[in-house]
Parts: C-alpha cells; structure tokens; sequence
C-alpha cells in the first residue's frame, strides 16, 4: 500500500478547525499511517488548536483585506497573500500530499490555489448554507464539495457536489455521562429545567448582554442556567455582577471545555448560528433558539439559522433584538415540554451522521489510496 500524504488548509474561527480536524481523525481512522499536515494563518486560531489535536501545522502570513478595498493597508495584504502562495507551492513540493483538503478560511485559499497549480487534486469542505468567498473562488478547480445543506448549486458546479453534512466534535457523540451527572458537574438540581448560554468560542456580547438585562427575570424563574460567557468578557462580567448581585440559579463560566456535558445537561441552547453548532444540534437533537452574529460574512448565521427555523427545528431571535426578547423567550419555551419535544425531533431529521468518515473515503478516493 502506497504512502498516503494529505494537506488540510483553512481556519480562523472553530467552526472551520473543529470540521478540519475531525476529518484528520477519520482519515487517520481509515489509514493509521496517513501523514497529514495542516496549513493555516499566523496568529489566528488554528496555530494553537491543530497542534493541541496532534498535528503538525505550517503558518501563512495571510490575512484579510480591510474594507473599504481602496484603503492603502490592503498593499500591505495583498504582498502578503503572494507571498503566502509561494510559500505554500514550497510547502507543497516539499510534503508532496496526493490530495489537499479546504475548510474555509483565509489560508486554504492560498494552499489550494497552490494545489490547483501544481495539479493535486482538492478536495472542499462548505460548511455553511450560503458559501465562503475561500471555497466559491476554488470550486471551479475542485475534484470534489462536500457541503452541509441542500440547494448548494447556486455557488457549485451541480456534479462536484456531495450532501455530507458538517463534522462535529467526536466527544459530543461518544459521551456516556447522563444529564443527573452532568447536572451534578455543573453543580445543579436535576429537579430543575436548565437553559444553556454559549455564544461560540469567543464569546458573543449580545447574548451576555441579554443575560445581564434580565437578572432578575433569571432569579425568579424557578430554572437554572449555565452560561459561557467567553474569555474576552469575564472580568467585565465578573465586575457587573458584583455590582448587581448573580442569581444563585446562574452558573457563570469563562469557557466550558466539557461541551457534551453541558448539552447533556441543559434542556434548552441559546446559541449563535455557526454551522459547527448547528450540525452539533441537530446530531444530539438539541432544542435550540439561535441568535445569528450579524458580524459574519454575507450573513450566513442568519441564512444558516433559517434553514432550521423553516422546518420548524429552531427558534431564532435577531441580535437586534436579542436584548429584550431572549431571555423571556427561553423561560417561556423551557417549561413548554410539548414544544421542547416538536423541537428536539425536527431537529433531529435533520442530522446527517457520520459526516467525517465520509469525508475521508472521498479523500481516500481522491489520494487513490483506498
């Protein structure tokens, strides 16, 4: 069996590193003697994680461009991105990969674009239901798309296009820890109905906003709630509730790194609409109000909420007015069990399990390494 060499580009948020690497794992599951390498940028996001996951990643000093794009600083850039594409063309010949595999992000535009030149096949990850600019500008080259919802045409070529859905953190799927002794980790009375509070991994300021707005709402509830407030807001938050008093019923917590006990625990998510977490909901069959960051490209969270919401397997409340509504919201539809199950079942429907594993015979295909 010859050697399988396989590069991973992409990055920037979770949403793209946990897809990028779960594909690693289940390629590795596949061929236990994969080599696999991942290309990312410099300072962001994916220099830390991948290596944290047991993989070896090079860096790219790619970056975004300022808008408006006549701002003099997207000079700077835009050298920037030609030198990252000759970096990764050596990086390339050097590792020499039978295939090469985009998750989004600024790097994997770079990495594929080099891919695409020196003629290895590429293989694409989308995993939102309105495409990022990295893959729309690599599809026309691409052997193979693998995307997450239906109607992927509008961005695609229709014959690239496979219906895998989004990997998800594998722990999420293999826990076996029940929802009395996640309650139990958390601190909490199994008697209570529980409302989880995540705005991703960094936090989202309007839905901590929303829970300091309605304190004494959470006090008097006769619920509990956990809430992930993120890094980047936990002094803040620390400070204001010293001021006002936290609720015995809250739970506050800068990050959650055992996410499958808090989803065991709580009956209820509020989240932003990443695709990450979405596909996490609908594998778990989580009942979920989503409120979509509008600080993303093209909207997508919204776009990627309304998906959901059609089918009448999400709640959705906009970030405008997320303030006032949210939390009123979730008290009423945490103690509503009829409407919890309509939730948890549409939602379910939903799932397209063992996405990964998918993913990486597509690779396999692409590498001729089966």
């Amino acid at each position: 069996m010859k050697e399988l060499r396989v590069i991973i580009s992409g990055g920037g948020t979770g949403g793209h590193i946990f897809p990028a690497v779960s594909i690693a794992n289940a390629i590795r599951e596949l061929r236990p003697d994969a080599k696999i390498l991942f290309v990312g940028a410099l300072g962001r996001m994916e220099m830390q994680r991948v290596p944290q996951a047991g993989y070896e990643i090079k860096g790219l000093p790619i970056r975004g461009f300022f808008r408006p794009l006549w701002k003099p600083a997207n000079i700077g850039v835009a050298l920037d991105y030609l030198k990252s594409k000759r970096m990764a063309k050596q990086i390339l010949r050097e590792f020499q990969p039978q295939v090469a595999v985009g998750v989004g992000g600024y790097a994997s535009s770079a990495a594929l674009g080099a891919a695409n030149s020196l003629g290895i096949p590429t293989l694409l990850q989308e995993q939102n239901s309105y495409a990022g600019l990295a893959n729309k500008n690599l599809a026309a080259k691409a052997s193979k798309i693998c995307v997450a919802y239906e109607g992927m045409e509008r961005f695609f070529p229709a014959d690239k296009i496979m219906l895998t859905g989004n990997p998800v953190r594998q722990q999420l799927l293999d826990t076996k820890v029940t929802r009395e002794e996640a309650l139990k980790t958390f601190n909490l009375d199994p008697d209570k109905k529980t409302v989880l509070l995540v705005g991703g991994s960094l936090g989202a300021r309007t839905i901590n906003e929303s829970v300091l707005n309605h304190l004494d709402e959470i006090r008097e509830s006769g619920l509990q709630f956990i809430w992930q407030t993120g890094k980047y807001y936990s002094a803040q938050i620390a400070e204001t509730l010293k001021q006002k008093g936290q609720p015995d019923n809250l739970r506050v917590l800068d990050f959650i790194s055992d996410m499958a006990a808090a989803y065991r625990a709580a009956d209820l998510v509020i989240s932003r609409a990443g695709a990450s977490s979405i596909s996490e909901f609908c594998l778990i069959g989580k009942a979920v109000i989503l409120v979509p960051s509008p600080n993303v490209a093209e909207d997508h969270q919204t776009k990627n909420a309304l998906a959901l919401v059609h089918k009448d397997a999400a709640l959705y409340v906009k970030d405008s007015e997320a303030k006032d509504q949210l939390i009123p919201l979730a008290i009423k539809t945490v103690v509503d069990d009829a409407r919890l199950k309509t939730l948890s079942d549409n939602v379910l429907k939903l799932a397209l399990p063992d996405s990964a594993k998918i993913i990486a015979q597509e690779v396999l295909k692409l590498a001729n390494a089966e």
